[in-house]
């Protein structure tokens, strides 16, 4: 074995072993009860209904010191869904927009924590809605909560068209663009 493959070989047990030990340092989180996960419809700059949905399943594998290294992902119960304006859940629960009869659940699953200082990350991933899978960039906050270690501060919008998910485009004064938020805190499981 000459000198070249012999420090090739130690670099990548380094580096294997730096991708081991930040493993091993990432926690797990799940998304508080408390937290809102949910989204806003807007036509002509004016909330037209907001949603909430009321079952997720979230996990997060997170270390502050490699969040290059942190994965995401949710799954909403498309049926558990609250209204701001209840008397429009028949129509957006229906066939022309979420269609909650045949695809119940809708899922994020992240690709990419970037980190861009100050506890502001992009997070990019795969948004899955009514069997269409479309990659969605959340721009998010996480922070250190400066009362309980336990938790972790969340932000995070990402703003999509509902077309491109196969819901029928604006009609009935419903606006293309959807905002998603998720606002609360991550906790250690």
């Amino acid at each position: 074995m000459n000198i070249t493959t012999t420090m090739k070989s130690v670099l990548l047990a380094g580096a294997m072993s730096l991708n081991i030990v930040a493993q091993v340092n990432a926690q797990e989180w799940a998304l508080t009860a408390q937290t809102y996960v949910g989204f806003d419809i807007q036509s002509m700059g004016f909330s037209i209904v907001k949603g909430k949905f009321n079952q997720v399943q979230s996990s997060m594998s997170f270390d502050l010191e490699a969040p290059q290294n942190a994965s995401a992902a949710f799954v909403l119960d498309i049926n558990s869904l609250s209204l701001s304006k209840p008397s429009l859940r028949n129509l957006i629960l229906g066939e022309d927009l979420f269609y909650a009869e045949k695809y119940t659940t809708a899922t994020f699953n992240s690709q990419e924590f970037i980190f861009l200082g100050n506890d502001h990350y992009s997070i990019k991933g795969d948004l899955t809605l009514r069997g269409i899978t479309k990659p969605v960039i959340l721009d998010t906050f996480l922070k250190p909560n400066t009362t309980n270690p336990q938790l972790i501060d969340v932000e995070a919008k990402a703003v999509v068209n509902r077309s491109d998910f196969g819901m029928k485009k604006a009609f009935g004064g419903i606006g293309e663009k959807v905002r998603i938020e998720v606002s609360g805190q991550w906790q250690i499981k």
